[in-house]
């Protein structure tokens, strides 16, 4: 591929990005706004809006969002969800988990849609919920939300249940330097999404497929 090619696929993805936030509602528009003035950032508006598309194809009823302060993709899957079925959103961080009760907090008057924040490490409390209950569940966030979540998706995962790996190239963090493209790029979420790659990529129990939406989009459909 060359430079020419390199350049038009920067290009494509600006222009994807841009269009896609430019479709963003007030709600989201606001959301994101207000995250970002409490210092959290937020995503890539064409991947939310990818996820909440997700939600409508899949038929999901149950929804498990893990990340740290994801309120853009936590707001456009309770789009999705159109009004039904239920969230779960799982952060562990105070400050997050605060921007994700006031986003509740706000949406609590205008969606029928069950919805339930928790502040705690995935690795304590995802074990406690039902096997086998959840349509999707989707990662952001901080490195340590992945493998931890992705030990217990078999067993939260109904049968053809998908689990999607946001920024799998590791580019959110403010200190990256190229991310796991870059192999001099020893960050600590570029190191684990090296190896956590491939290990779902491995996984027999899962189909797989790795796209360049937003930061990188790992799917992964319970067989």
């Amino acid at each position: 591929m060359n430079k020419t090619s390199y350049t038009n696929l920067a290009k494509t993805w600006e222009y994807v990005e841009d269009r896609a936030f430019a479709r963003q509602s007030p709600d989201l528009n606001e959301a994101r706004q207000a995250a970002e003035r409490n210092g959290v950032p937020q995503g890539s508006a064409a991947q939310a809006e990818l996820l909440s598309l997700l939600v409508r194809m899949l038929g999901a009823s149950s929804v498990i969002a893990v990340g740290t302060g994801s309120v853009v993709e936590t707001l456009q899957l309770i789009n999705g969800l159109n009004g039904a079925g239920q969230l779960t959103a799982v952060d562990s961080s105070a400050q997050g988990i605060a921007i994700i009760r006031r986003l509740f907090a706000t949406l609590s008057d205008r969606t029928q849609t069950t919805l339930r924040a928790v502040n705690a490490p995935v690795g304590t409390f995802l074990p406690r919920l039902n096997a086998g209950d959840y349509d999707l569940i989707v990662v952001a966030g901080d490195a340590s939300n992945y493998a931890a979540t992705f030990e217990q998706a078999p067993h939260l995962l109904g049968e053809h249940g998908v689990i999607v790996f946001t920024d799998m190239m590791a580019l959110e963090d403010p200190d990256a330097n190229g991310g796991v493209m870059n192999p001099a790029d020893r960050g600590d979420k570029a190191v684990a999404m090296r190896e956590f790659l491939d290990v779902v990529q491995s996984d027999e129990r899962f189909d797989t497929a790795l796209t360049p939406s937003g930061t990188g989009l790992l799917v992964a459909l319970k067989r």
